[in-house]
């Protein structure tokens, strides 16, 4: 109640003092602001221009931000090499974290003709006083205010120069990641900057497969019972992984509430968002109790290179005139972005004016005052260099203290990059870097932007981290909920192949070879696993596996365990442990025994091999002659004899048996060359004629999946498979060729058949149902071509956090 009479009564007073100002000076006559009138057209520069500055000066951003700004004014009015004289001209107001105060803040200053406004620091009121800017063409500088959604077109006079939430979320969500954590729970400010921050920290974690599972919200000016009750809200929650995102003035409530409630000991993880490290690097010196309620906690930090002139105004900052207190108190990184602030309009007016812009200003004949209003909206007046000048802000390209001030297209700053910093002690140590150039890394950014990019999971890495409770262990991230149910295991109820997964009258309602190693991986756990089985089918035919994988993304189950397999548009939408068995497609076919052939002995060899053989059987005694008849009476005679040798002695070496003794040194060589060939086409031969005596011969007239695709008959699959969507749509096989078959029974009828009597000519299916098929039909069926796919069976779930499949778990993993 006091707080409404105390803004009614500066409302009030507001308006009698404008009210007197504008009855003694009427707008238009006096404008004592150094800027060119909106009636002069001189093009001459002005010795005084004016700039703002609105945000809320008692606050931990305010409190670094006014003395940087009016150092920063300071020194650039006294540097001779910028604005050729010309000196800025401060005028603050205190938005005193109120946007109704903060808009009436705002139109009083516009009056003053300003040409540019730095701050606010708030989101909200940046929200708010945009529009006024909008309207007057006056470009608004913020060093504070981090929202995302303020980036968009609908303000196109907001330039944000510090780094926005968007990367500082996707920071968090690579940390996350980094970690092996899928659920967090947002604990944050429920306002413009902690719920559009929230918003794109989902976005991000989407993006890596994990999400927020829980949304905190809780007003600014909520009591600590109220924050209490929240808490206690969330640690009945599966998740232990909490981000917080607050403002700084008040956000240490959210830690010491926890506290004490014991959720900042062992297997808790607290990630903060950069206002716990403004608020702490504000401090001299933060009290032991405030550092003790921080242990473990991973904060980011604005990452502002150590560059000289940095180093230059940390050894001025100490003695500033304009602090109220000596040292290093209210200093923290949003001090230096409101430095660069002042630098950027700086370099930009001096440019803008450099090339001939005109400060010049105009009346909006849409801004009038109705009857009997007192606000004098009619005084504000619209800058007609500012389109001119915001343009010339968004190519500017200098050095500040916090870096490089230079802007992309979406008007972000160039390399957004924040420290990782993990509270430990009395202090923080930095365990890490994250940049929007390489993410998660312990090398500097600077030093990476030299290098080629590099996102891959291998190369991203921080240091150690001390968690809650003082271990170095990485917590799991969740716990089952005090409160929360049976995890609800869907299990296929099956109409054949049992064996794999079944119902049964057992309390556990389910049997098979699938639950005994699901049942196998959970004994491994070192905690309890509660856990219902619910058979997804009607029993009378098999489940459609493609359903029960939508049902647990839907979340109707929380996994689902049995002979599901792992296939590629599955895993977009679920999770997949590990393959616990090998599995592919394969054809099975009827096999028919080949009937005994008196030209048996010919087999072993294709006719184009013993039309070669016979050749070289020849060469060879063509060649020995001619080095042997010469000086060897055995290959001499008459013609018809030598032909006869020549014969018989190419043709007796098949045998060992040649009686001919050869003389000369070449033929004894070509002859050892010839006998060790014809020992391998003796070897050759034999084997593969006791084979085709001894061995059963099995033919069929489906060779494997080539010769079904190229076929036009019936092919049978397993009712619920997956086979159908890949015969259909991978090897383009028309669907009224497929027929679906319930059970093994169903599969030996449609074998028997065969393709004229209404059956199937062969059956694709997975090698583990084929393989315990084939062992009941006694060598009558047999698969046919290779495997002509890869894939596994695995357990799946919508997440592994909730599935209780930890990635770290040797059986799943």
């Amino acid at each position: 109640m006091e707080e409404v009479l105390l803004i009614s009564r500066f409302i009030t007073r507001s308006l009698i003092l404008l009210s007197l100002w504008f009855l003694c000076f009427p707008p238009g006559v006096v404008c004592d602001t150094g800027n060119v009138s909106a009636s002069s057209n001189s093009s001459s520069k002005p010795k005084v221009i004016n700039i703002g500055a609105l945000f809320t000066l008692n606050s931990v951003l305010g409190e670094a931000a006014k003395p940087a700004i009016q150092a920063a004014v300071d020194d650039v009015n006294s540097d001779p090499t910028i604005l050729n004289g010309v000196q800025l001209k401060l005028l603050i107001s205190d938005t005193n974290c109120s946007g109704f105060i903060g808009t009436m803040e705002a139109l009083q200053l516009m009056e003053s003709d300003v040409v540019v406004a730095i701050g606010p620091q708030s989101s909200g009121i940046s929200h708010v006083i945009s529009h006024v800017v909008n309207e007057l063409h006056v470009p608004l500088l913020s060093f504070g205010a981090t929202d995302p959604t303020l980036s968009s077109m609908q303000y196109p006079y907001f330039l944000r120069t510090t780094p926005s939430d968007h990367f500082q979320m996707y920071a968090i969500a690579d940390i996350v990641d980094y970690y092996g954590w899928r659920e967090v729970i947002a604990i944050f400010v429920d306002d413009d900057y902690g719920r559009s921050g929230i918003s794109v920290l989902g976005d991000a974690l989407a993006k890596k497969r994990a999400k927020i599972s829980y949304k905190a919200a809780f007003s600014p000016g909520d009591t600590e019972s109220k924050i209490n009750d929240l808490l206690v809200e969330v640690n009945l929650m599966e998740s232990r992984v909490y981000v917080v995102h607050v403002n700084p003035d008040t956000g240490l409530n959210i830690f010491s509430v926890a506290k004490a409630l014991n959720m900042m000991g062992s297997g808790y993880v607290w990630i903060a968002t950069d206002w716990l490290p403004s608020y702490l690097d504000s401090k001299d010196a933060v009290d032991s109790n405030t550092m003790n309620i921080l242990q473990g906690v991973i904060a980011l930090r604005h990452y502002t290179p150590d560059t000289d002139l940095k180093k230059s105004f940390m050894s001025k900052w100490n003695n500033l005139k304009y602090k109220g207190s000596a040292g290093h108190a209210g200093f923290n990184s949003y001090a230096l972005y409101a430095y660069d602030s002042v630098w950027l309009a700086a370099h930009a007016l001096d440019v803008f004016l450099n090339e001939g812009g005109n400060l010049s200003f105009s009346y909006d004949p849409k801004l009038h005052d109705t009857n009997g209003s007192m606000l004098h909206l009619a005084s504000l007046r619209v800058f007609n260099g500012g389109e001119q000048l915001l343009q010339t802000l968004l190519r500017m390209n200098f050095t500040g203290v916090s870096g490089q001030i230079q802007f992309d297209p979406d008007k972000h700053l160039v390399h957004p990059a924040y420290d990782v910093l993990n509270i430990v002690g009395t202090g923080t140590r930095r365990i890490g870097y994250w940049s929007n150039y390489s993410h998660l890394s312990v090398v500097p950014p600077e030093t990476l932007y030299t290098k080629p990019p590099n996102i891959s999971i291998g190369s991203q890495h921080i240091y150690s981290v001390i968690w809650p409770g003082d271990t170095t262990s990485t917590p799991r991230g969740w716990v089952f909920p005090n409160n929360g149910q049976p995890l609800r295991i869907a299990v296929p109820n099956r109409v054949g192949y049992k064996e794999f997964a079944s119902k049964d009258k057992s309390p556990q309602g389910v049997r098979g070879y699938c639950i005994d190693v699901f049942e196998a991986a959970i004994s491994l756990l070192p905690y309890a696993v509660p856990r219902t089985y619910m058979l997804y089918g009607d029993g009378k035919r098999n489940p459609s596996y493609n359903e029960l994988v939508s049902r647990v993304a839907q979340n109707v189950y929380d996994a689902a365990v049995g002979d599901i397999t792992i296939v590629t548009n599955r895993t977009k939408i679920v999770d997949f442990t590990q393959p616990y068995m090998e599995s592919g497609l394969v054809v099975v076919a009827l096999v028919k025994e080949a009937k005994s052939n008196p030209w048996a002995f010919l087999k072993p060899f294709t006719a184009e091999m013993w039309f070669v053989t016979a050749l070289f059987f020849l060469f060879v005694g063509a060649v020995v002659w001619i080095l042997e008849h010469r000086i060897n009476s055995e290959f001499r005679g008459p013609p018809r004899r030598q032909l006869i040798t020549v014969c018989w002695f190419s043709f007796s070496t098949m045998f060992f048996s040649h009686r001919e003794n050869t003389v000369s040194s070449l033929g004894r060589m070509v002859l050892i060359i010839w006998l060790f060939v014809v020992l391998i086409i003796n070897s050759s031969y034999t084997a593969s004629l006791t084979s085709i005596l001894t061995v059963q011969q099995l033919t069929s007239g489906i060779q494997g999946i080539d010769s079904l695709i190229s076929s036009t008959e019936p092919i049978g699959i397993q009712d619920g498979s997956f086979a159908l969507n890949y015969l259909v749509d991978e090897l383009n096989i028309a669907q009224s060729r497929i027929v679906k078959l319930k059970n093994p029974e169903a599969y030996l009828r449609a074998l028997k058949l065969g393709p004229k009597k209404g059956g199937v000519a062969a059956i694709v299916d997975e090698l583990p149902y084929v393989e315990l098929f084939l062992s009941n039909t006694n060598c009558l069926y047999r698969i046919v071509g290779p495997e002509f796919t890869k894939s596994g069976w695995g357990f799946l779930s919508l997440s592994f956090m909730v599935s209780g499949f930890p990635k770290g778990l040797p059986s799943c993993s």
